[in-house]
């Protein structure tokens, strides 16, 4: 018997798996579903994966993204709060004379978003690329402690 809960083995579709809906936001009460791929491009590579951790100081988020250059990969801020992560890997240039015994590479565009919380600063986002890994970086607000004065109880 399994201790995974009925139909999280496939990472594929799944409504309860945040990481196959888009625009999944974790405070919101409901979830907007949006295709993983670029409309009319249908790929294997159309669905990067991206893990998104939250720090104290940020909310990170990193993308497995092989063999791409930091120039075919865009990161944007849309409508003030979604973060999109985007980019297309081109088919490897093919000779008549070639014979291919195997392709498992894929090739395509993708296109992920991800909604921000509202304590986010999107205007100073920061990206990195090192090794086929893309990291992006958003700031978090700082939490804003009430001023509290504590009061002496006579009596």
């Amino acid at each position: 018997m399994s201790l995974a809960p009925f139909g999280f083995g496939s990472r594929r579709g799944h409504i309860f798996d945040p990481f196959t809906l888009d625009a999944w936001d974790p405070f919101h009460t409901s979830l907007s579903f949006r295709p993983a791929a670029v409309p009319g491009e249908a790929s294997a590579f159309a669905a990067a994966r991206v893990d998104w951790k939250e720090t104290p100081e940020a909310h990170v988020f990193k993308a497995d993204l092989p063999g791409l250059r930091k120039e075919e990969v865009k990161v944007e801020v849309e409508d003030g709060r979604v973060l999109l992560i985007s980019g297309e890997r081109s088919r490897e240039h093919e000779e008549k004379t070639d014979t291919w015994h195997r392709v498992e590479r894929s090739s395509g565009k993708f296109l992920r978003r991800f909604r921000l919380p509202e304590n986010a600063k999107v205007e100073q986002v920061k990206a990195a690329m090192e090794n086929g890994v893309l990291t992006v970086t958003v700031p978090k607000e700082g939490v804003i402690k009430p001023n509290v004065k504590s009061i002496e109880i006579s009596g």
